[in-house]
């Protein structure tokens, strides 16, 4: 089966009225005997809606919150991990390598030594201070065995231990290692009686991420000539008016699309690499930008400091539910928010149906019936719009800007890599520390921050100037109409967050 488009679908609209091919009927191109006929053609003055609802804005507001912000930048700090837990080589298994054992005196045999070399995340960020100290107990595991051991000497990113049940850590299966395939945990501590305590404290570890907020323009422009000559047009608009409109039509379409814009950058938008050839001078001059320019939208943000995943394309509903529930240990490690909101392209919402439905058969020939009493005579419901799957509960939602032509889903369509397919969005809200006001503060993981004070509101401001229309600020004979926003999006906990993508 395949599919092929009409030759005559309609174009975008163009912003200015103009006399334009496709712009107007031309009857005469259809067959009739064109405007000079006796009798002139019944023209519908009603707008036909052949695309629906053409806007893609709601995203955000269904999943985050708005909020006010004065300065030029916003800056917030999320909770590190409470527990000690890395990854680490092995650099001997049969000695302490000269580390000082619990009597004060050197050991020259068993026990073992580790080098830390990343957190469990992978940073590498402070391995020299991981906070494991002198006395701690610790597990050390890997592929071929594991064991637990006590801490009997730290110099900076290197530890010597001596194993509970056995005399080094070879006998406990531990093997020499040169890249990141041990994991050690700190699980607790054992000290003498009469013994001294901590000489050390380890402070609670936090990350500072910040983000600043870009200008948003757009403008319509209308001629005092053209808003004389009044057309009328019956429309129903993206945002739930409806009435008759004329040059403001125009005028109408282009609010609906700058509304998208503040949108989809929030989405998209990325901060200039620091070899990107758009920090070069000439470019900044030649724009206005200032030299630090750009934010962090969400799909950068996800990609930065979520998950990326490539899968829940396959074929059978195996496949698919075992790709899922890679996602569902993600989430465990992270956080392990029961909520969650799938926002999927069309492809991704059917895989994640048929899955489903594949888990669910029954009834006769293994057809599940209809939405009230799994009856055979009602209508059959193929969609899912949510689902629990272990611990967790998910809501499926489409996600038009990923669907619609002429917004992401027509890039997916030309693209052969990084086609995105979806995001998992966690709900609820997260306590973070606001260094601007200088308090705990519980928020959206998702929300945007715009700029506004008493006096100045740019959340997304509009203004009229000109001479026509009865405002009258200049001798421009014609009527300008701006628009402008100021905005930034703030991911919180980005590491629960999960963008499908291949």
């Amino acid at each position: 089966m395949a599919y092929t488009a009409g030759t005559n679908l309609n174009s975008v609209p163009a912003p200015f009225k103009q006399t334009l091919s496709s712009n107007y009927i031309d009857f005469t191109a259809s067959g009739t005997a064109g405007w000079a006929q006796q009798y002139l053609p019944d023209l519908l003055e009603q707008e036909a809606e052949v695309f629906g609802n053409r806007t893609i804005s709601g995203f955000l507001s269904m999943v985050g919150a708005e909020e006010a912000m004065t300065s030029d930048q916003v800056i917030w700090s999320e909770q590190g991990r409470l527990h000690l837990s890395f990854k680490a080589t092995v650099a001997d298994i049969n000695d302490m390598s000269g580390s000082l054992d619990l009597n004060g005196a050197t050991d020259d045999g068993g026990g073992g030594t580790l080098t830390i070399t990343k957190d469990i995340d992978g940073n590498t960020d402070n391995v020299a201070n991981n906070g494991i100290r002198i006395n701690d107990t610790v597990l050390i595991a890997q592929a071929g065995g594991s064991c637990t051991a006590l801490v009997v000497g730290v110099s900076g990113a290197t530890i010597s231990v001596a194993p509970y049940g056995y005399a080094t850590l070879e006998d406990a299966g531990i093997t020499l290692t040169t890249a990141d395939a041990t994991r050690v945990l700190v699980y607790g501590s054992e000290f003498g009686k009469g013994k001294n305590g901590r000489s050390q404290a380890n402070k609670p570890a936090f990350k500072s991420f910040t983000n600043k907020p870009i200008i948003l323009k757009d403008y319509y422009e209308i001629s005092g000539s053209d808003a004389s000559q009044i057309g009328w047009v019956e429309v129903s608009g993206e945002e739930g008016q409806s009435g008759y409109l004329w040059y403001l039509k125009a005028e109408g379409d282009t609010r609906a699309r700058f509304a998208d814009y503040v949108e989809m950058a929030m989405l998209e938008a990325t901060k200039p690499a620091a070899a990107s050839v758009i920090d070069d001078a000439t470019i900044v001059a030649a724009t206005g930008l200032p030299a630090n320019f750009g934010t962090e939208g969400l799909f950068a943000a996800i990609t930065d400091r979520g998950h990326i995943f490539d899968g829940i394309n396959g074929t059978t509903a195996t496949t698919d539910l075992a790709e899922f529930d890679a996602i569902l240990a993600k989430f465990d490690e992270n956080g392990a928010i029961e909520e969650n909101m799938m926002f999927l392209d069309r492809a991704t919402s059917l895989a994640i149906d048929d899955m489903l439905a594949g888990m669910n058969s029954y009834g006769s020939g293994g057809t599940s019936y209809g939405v009230f009493n799994n009856s055979e005579d009602m209508a059959l419901n193929l969609g899912f719009s949510g689902f629990r799957r272990g611990s967790y509960d998910f809501y499926k939602s489409d996600f038009k800007y990923l669907n619609d032509l002429s917004t992401r889903g027509g890039i997916n369509a030309i693209a052969t890599a990084d086609k995105i397919h979806g995001v998992f969005i966690p709900a609820g809200v997260s306590s973070v520390y606001d260094q601007t006001l200088g308090k705990n503060l519980k928020r959206p993981f998702l929300h945007v921050r715009y700029r506004a004070s008493q006096m100045e509101d740019r959340r997304f401001k509009t203004w009229i100037t000109g001479s026509v229309g009865g405002n009258v600020t200049s001798d421009i004979d014609a009527m300008e109409v701006h628009y402008l926003s100021e905005r930034c999006l703030v991911v919180q906990g980005a590491n629960n967050f999960v963008m499908i993508q291949d």
